[in-house]
């Protein structure tokens, strides 16, 4: 499994409400993107979260959340978030807007 295809179809109606949004395969899973800046994605079973540096400490002490590294040389700005941790469609709402506002507040690629 490269990445999780049910957790990917919940993420999508949260985005696809936006005149901007898209989506490309991207780290072994799939990224979802809006004016294309990425927001989130999925990879594996985990929920890849794309914020503003700022946030970045903050969404870490959050349950479920970890730094996301695949190459041995963390992201800053980018967390992880465990599926455990998005069992809610609230739960998951939240994480995923968090990425849409980084990637609105981003000038259009």
């Amino acid at each position: 499994m490269a990445y999780d295809d049910s957790l990917a179809d919940r993420v999508r109606p949260i985005l696809k409400a936006d005149p901007g949004f898209d989506e490309k395969k991207m780290f072994g899973g799939i990224a979802f993107l809006i004016n294309g800046n990425m927001a989130c994605g999925v990879h594996t079973d985990n929920l890849i979260v794309r914020l503003d540096r700022e946030d970045y400490d903050e969404a870490l002490n959050r349950p479920g959340a970890t730094v996301f590294d695949l190459t041995g040389k963390p992201m800053k700005g980018w967390v992880l978030v465990t599926p455990e941790a998005l069992e809610e469609d609230a739960d998951l709402e939240r994480w995923v807007r968090l990425g849409i506002e980084f990637a609105q507040s981003l000038p259009p690629k």
